[in-house]
């Protein structure tokens, strides 16, 4: 998609989202990926599907697709000694190592930073993880819903006070979001080695992430008399200008517009109101606040009398921030979204083609059509990246007769 990567080679041993949907921004930034797995069972959310816990498409795991595109796979079984001996020809030629092993297999497995730097002193070493690599929890499993979602106080923040238990998240929620960091954090590292030849290790924690995503509500705990984050704000206890409104189909148009005074005026005749311009109870932000149940209410009777087609027609003549509230659906025939090289097209096996979302930054003002690979299948690549390391058929056969790979 993007050259700005290109010539770089990233070895990938993870599973789930939050480490491979890392690798494949770098895939999508021109970096060659080579994701081992082992040469069986491979990468574990490959079998999602057959568990029916996520979408299919005429039998292809569409998250597993998103998470992996463009990389070539290399089948390996790491618990024999031929297996490891092949990842060290590959992490030997490799700039970066990228893992989600827990620390006791990567010392099992011999992939902790002293190992791994014995094979590749130039590599940059990667690990993301739950809770990060001190303290108690570093052996604990953590997936996105626990580390992030639970832990960093996600959830908490954003289910309202009248639930009787949190609200769950969206399916890797908060994997995508780590995932951008951590490709964020893989590319400082490789321009902190150019700059001045040290390879940094780069640690990213889903923790941190959602600690991350709520720290303005986190600063300010220590300093609140409540907890605000358990109090819903009613709609008339704020600007009205920063609101949502319903449409006459049962859609929302969203107005978020902070400085309301510089355009009162603007948005009242866009709604085809410029009677209330010169509404004594609307004249300024202080005055509107004053009769902010009788400016919700206008404002409530103006957006219910057509749906959302039309005011999403009429509110691009308006300059303020508005938004209407789309559905996943929305997204595919948005015309923001195709205009922008938002989606990218995987091509699955030549035939199959799927929309997946591209990863949300841009280079040279591309603008697309985006396309690349599809994710591989398990080992796919074996025998085309062990002929690049210069062994034969005849070795390669052997390997496969011991099950060191696909």
């Amino acid at each position: 998609m993007f050259d700005v990567m290109k010539g770089i080679r990233v070895v990938e041993i993870g599973s789930f989202v939050f480490v491979p949907l890392a690798t494949a921004v770098l895939a999508d930034w021109g970096a060659e990926v080579i994701k081992i797995e082992h040469p069986r069972t491979g990468d574990p959310y490959r079998g999602l599907t057959t568990a029916g816990t996520t979408t299919h498409f005429e039998g292809v795991n569409l998250s597993f697709q998103y998470a992996n595109r463009g990389k070539r796979s290399l089948g390996l079984d790491l618990t024999k000694p031929e297996g490891r001996a092949l990842l060290d020809e590959v992490l030997a030629k490799a700039d970066v190592f990228v893992t989600n092993l827990r620390p006791s297999v990567r010392e099992k497995l011999g992939l902790g930073v002293e190992a791994v730097r014995k094979v590749n002193p130039d590599i940059v070493y990667v690990r993301g993880s739950g809770y990060g690599q001190k303290g108690e929890q570093t052996e604990t499993a953590a997936l996105d819903g626990t580390a992030y979602w639970a832990r960093a106080g996600v959830a908490t923040a954003l289910t309202p006070p009248d639930m009787d238990r949190p609200i769950g998240q969206r399916p890797a929620f908060g994997d995508v979001m780590a995932a951008m960091t951590l490709a964020g954090g893989i590319a400082a590292a490789l321009f902190g080695r150019a700059n001045n030849g040290k390879p940094p290790v780069v640690d990213v924690a889903l923790m941190n992430v959602g600690m991350w995503q709520l720290q303005r509500d986190i600063l300010g705990a220590p300093y609140e008399k409540v907890d605000t984050t358990q109090r819903i704000v009613g709609r008339t206890e704020r600007n009205p200008l920063t609101n949502n409104y319903l449409t006459s189909d049962g859609r929302f148009i969203s107005l978020a517009i902070v400085n309301p005074d510089s355009y009162w005026a603007e948005l009242c005749g866009v709604l085809g109101r410029p009677d209330l311009i010169g509404d004594e109870r609307f004249a300024n932000a202080k005055v509107r606040q004053q009769n902010v149940e009788a400016c919700v209410a206008e404002f409530d009777a103006i957006f219910a009398a057509h749906d959302l087609a039309y005011w999403t027609r009429e509110l691009t003549r308006f300059s303020g921030a508005w938004a209407p509230y789309q559905r996943p659906s929305d997204l595919h025939s948005d015309p923001v979204a195709l205009d922008n090289g938002f989606f990218t097209e995987l091509d699955i096996d030549g035939e199959t083609k799927i929309k997946a979302v591209s990863s949300p930054i841009n280079f040279d003002e591309f603008d697309g059509p985006r396309t690349m690979p599809g994710a591989p299948e398990v080992g796919q690549h074996g025998e085309e990246i062990l002929l690049e390391l210069g062994h034969d058929w005849e070795e390669i056969v052997a390997l496969k007769d011991k099950g060191v790979i696909t």
